[in-house]
């Protein structure tokens, strides 16, 4: 069964007729023959509405309680069985009530399409999450239910339910939307005509970019190259140059002529990563296009004409403007430019404007060579393997009896011409042949020591050695240099997955990333740098090293990291070629910065967030738990004090316990409290000394029924390492905790053992137990295990122990008591040495 398509039928503002556009179709299909259920439509009394569901089929909403009211909602489960090949369900952004299937709408919707069933559904543009802060900031209204862009872009079909401003004021005011009482209220506040002509060209756009979106995706799946001229769209070609910023400005003055135009910027850098372009020239280039409401791209091409042309037509551009070149006159033996190319090979569809501007004409140099760098020594050596080698062959042939022949000498000096070229690159390689032709020639072909040559034979043999010598040194260089060149993107790449492998694990901290770029890069320091907006003082978010810069423009290398953050690099100046691993570098130390912001905010959030939640908690507990011990003693001194009954002993004295009881709980509930205070602000310091357990422990049991507790304490137990106010005070919260769960005739048992350099005490109960997934919920504050009563107390008890237990350098965890029942074991630090033995206490102590 494949999954169901999902039809929107989108409004700017409630009553343009979303619903009844929906109901129309429901009928549509219905008389087609299509088994077509409302699942849920809301007709907001609106009579023409409501007229519109008359003949359709509704499948019963499914009721739910929510604060003493019964609301409405669609019952999926109903629409799941009831299996439709169409459902009706209106308000794709509505929140369901709490006790719901799902919590938002558009989630149940996402159930009926996975079940293979179509959806027909109704939203406005306000409630779309991405335009929340734009709506408010034109209504004065803040929408709290919306509903995620991307579940309205995956709809198969969206249509555009559309009405004039005017025409939605006049069916307001025929009373066709609200009620005749509402109708004034809504016409001068959010129906005002100034609101809805926004909301109406937000919903416009809005769905232009999705029928811009499918129109792309259709090119795509049919292979359509041509340009389809549907919407004005201007490509600018820009190389970094000082022209760029012109060319911008008159891109943006072209697509100002066209509603609705867009200017996309492209630089087109070649594939080896090396280029002329400044990249703070690039910067301003790109908050320009961006400050004009356009993008900005970067494109990777070694053939810049079929690039550009490559990236226009991907993008169904109708425009490209270009600058005229900066070439002199004598320079385009080298090929008719870029422009030329452009021109001659865009086509019918494409129209190509050539831009004047200041520095055309102006010169822009030759091309320099790419290639890779061999090092100074490797050079030198070349050089001189090239220059004096073939003097000092020279020589020692010509001091050497032996005749070894002209081929055999050429065999020697082509040896040199190859060595040359393996230490030294071509340059050196051709010289070294030049030279050795020439000594050939001077010291072993007849006529000696003449520069002409007597046999046509041997003019031939020279005129191959050096074709051969320069074949040899040309292959031997392009050998040595893409070694080279894959050994630096093996380093490269190397680089490049420690980034991508720290993105992924989110181990590296910005000092360990700055730190990681001044060793790749050999620098001396490095800082980055960032600031709140254009001519604000930068400010220094990392940095390792040395005397950091404190501004880009004092840096040996600087890169950009968008417009207002920079990677500044300090003690040498970088070859081209390493900026392209640089500005990786550059990307991920913002990121990671970025995470670590987020980090701190969001703890900074989930601090707020805890203690939000224990202030309300905290509220609770007054307004309920400690009224109700006050209002014990309250009734009790008003009963006593009054003066129509005669009170017998037994009356008072029962009075008075009481109060006693209601005293005693009020206490313990307000230390509790003030306890938990004390830990959630750090102010807890404990006075660590060495003391035996048998002396703090029967002090706990004070407040506890007689003969509920049994003691299991040995003498030769180690004296522990405590604070004995915080450990009374833990172990008296813990005991209440265990006496109060036990059932009525069962003794909790509290018992001590050693494990190591540790103490271990354990309260076992035979209550009802806790499950594993709320072993570690029941220590935090405010938490009540189960059906405890509302008077039983705040819920404080073990968040405190455990918090005492913590700040003396101990541990508090539950854990299941064999046959039934909960333990909790207090670990605590033995102190060195035995305690000594103890008369006064046996080892079975019963409370």
């Amino acid at each position: 069964m494949g999954r169901g398509k999902l039809r929107i039928y989108l409004g700017a503002a409630p009553g343009v007729g979303k619903t009844y556009a929906m109901l129309s179709e429901a009928h549509r299909r219905v008389e087609r023959g299509t088994d077509c259920v409302v699942g849920f439509v809301e007709h907001h009394g609106r009579p023409r509405t409501e007229v519109m569901l008359h003949g359709l089929e509704v499948v019963g909403r499914r009721e739910l309680s929510y604060r003493g009211a019964v609301f409405t909602e669609m019952d999926v489960d109903a629409v799941l069985a009831r299996g439709p090949a169409v459902v009706l369900v209106d308000e794709l952004a509505h929140s369901n009530v709490p006790g719901s299937r799902n919590g938002k709408r558009w989630q149940d919707v996402a159930e009926l399409l996975a079940a293979g069933i179509d959806v027909i559904s109704t939203v406005n543009i306000q409630h779309l999450e991405s335009l929340g802060d734009v709506v408010e900031s034109i209504t004065g209204v803040r929408q709290r239910e919306t509903v995620p862009d991307e579940v309205v872009r995956r709809a198969d079909q969206i249509e555009l339910v559309d009405m004039s401003p005017q025409a939605l004021r006049r069916r307001m005011a025929h009373g066709n939307i609200y009620k005749s009482d509402k109708v004034d209220a809504a016409l001068s506040n959010y129906f005002r005509p100034g609101n809805l002509t926004a909301l109406r060209e937000l919903a416009l756009l809005w769905v232009a970019d999705r029928v811009d979106e499918y129109l792309q995706a259709y090119r795509g799946e049919h292979n359509i190259r041509t340009t389809w001229q549907a919407r004005e769209r201007i490509v600018v070609g820009i190389t970094g140059g000082p022209e760029g910023r012109t060319l911008i400005r008159r891109a943006a003055r072209l697509a100002e002529k066209g509603a609705g135009g867009e200017v996309l910027a492209v630089y087109i850098s070649r594939s080896d990563g090396l280029t002329a372009a400044s990249p703070k020239e690039l910067a301003v280039q790109r908050a320009l296009v961006e400050d004009m409401g356009g993008t900005f791209h970067h494109v990777i091409g070694d053939d810049i004409p079929s690039a550009l042309l490559e990236f226009a037509r991907g993008v169904n551009a109708t425009q490209i403007v270009l600058g005229s070149s900066r070439r002199k006159a004598w320079q385009y033996v080298f090929g008719p430019g870029v422009g030329a190319t452009v021109a001659r090979e865009s086509g019918p569809d494409l129209d190509v404007h050539i831009v004047t501007h200041e520095e055309a004409a102006k010169g822009r140099g030759l091309p320099v060579a790419r290639g890779a760098r061999l090092g100074r020594p490797r050079i030198i050596w070349g050089w001189l393997v090239g220059v004096a080698g073939p003097v000092v062959l020279a020589l020692t042939l010509s001091n050497v009896d032996a005749d070894l022949g002209l081929a055999n000498d050429m065999l020697l000096f082509l040896s040199l011409t190859v060595a040359a070229a393996l230490l030294g690159g071509l340059l050196p390689a051709l010289a070294s042949a030049a030279f050795g032709s020439f000594l050939l020639n001077w010291f072993f072909t007849p006529p000696l020591h003449r520069v002409t040559i007597a046999d046509p034979k041997n003019i031939v043999a020279i005129v191959i050695f050096v074709g051969v010598a320069v074949a040899v040194a040309s292959v031997v260089d392009l050998a040595a240099r893409r070694t080279h060149q894959a050994a630096r993107l093996r380093a490269e790449s190397e680089i490049l997955s420690f980034l991508a492998g720290s993105v992924l694990r989110g181990e590296t901290t910005l000092d360990a990333l700055l730190e990681r770029v001044r060793e790749t890069f050999a620098m001396e320091s490095v800082a980055l740098l960032e600031r709140a907006g254009d001519g604000e003082p930068w400010t220094c978010a990392g940095s390792v090293g040395p005397a950091p810069v404190e501004r880009p423009e004092d840096a040996d290398v600087d890169m950009p990291v968008g417009d207002h953050m920079a990677l500044a690099l300090s003690g040498r100046v970088l070859p081209a070629e390493d900026r392209r691993v640089l500005a990786a570098f550059a990307a991920q130390a913002a990121v990671v910065l970025d995470r670590q912001r987020l980090q701190q905010e969001a703890e900074r959030a989930r601090t707020l967030a805890e203690g939000n939640r224990i202030r309300t908690a905290l509220l609770a507990a007054v307004s309920h738990d400690l009224r109700t011990p006050l209002a014990a003693i309250k009734a009790a001194v008003s009963s006593l004090r009054s003066d129509d009954v005669a009170w017998s002993d037994d009356d008072e004295a029962e009075l008075l316990a009481a109060i006693e009881e209601g005293a005693d709980r009020l206490d313990n509930l307000v230390g509790n409290l003030l306890d938990m205070s004390r830990l959630q602000t750090g102010t807890v310091q404990p006075l660590i000394r060495e003391i035996d357990l048998d002396e703090v422990v029967p002090m706990a049991l004070g407040g506890v029924p007689e003969g509920s507790v049994g003691l299991d304490i040995p003498e030769s137990l180690p004296m522990v390492r405590v604070d004995p106010g915080l450990l009374e005070r833990a172990v008296a919260n813990i005991v209440e905790n265990a006496v109060k769960y036990s059932p009525e005739g069962q003794r909790v048992l509290v018992a001590a053992s050693t494990l190591g350099d540790r103490v271990e005490l354990r309260v076992v109960d035979r209550g009802p137990g806790v499950p594993d997934d709320a072993k570690d919920r029941i220590f935090e504050p405010f938490q009540r295990y189960g059906d405890a009563p509302r008077g039983a107390g705040v819920g404080l008890g073990l968040a405190v122990a455990r918090g005492f237990a913590e700040a003396m350098s101990g541990t508090l965890a539950a854990e299941d008591t064999p046959g039934g029942g909960l333990t909790m074991v207090l670990t605590l630090t033995a102190a060195a040495g035995r305690a000594r033995p103890r008369a006064e206490l046996s080892a079975q102590v019963t409370s």
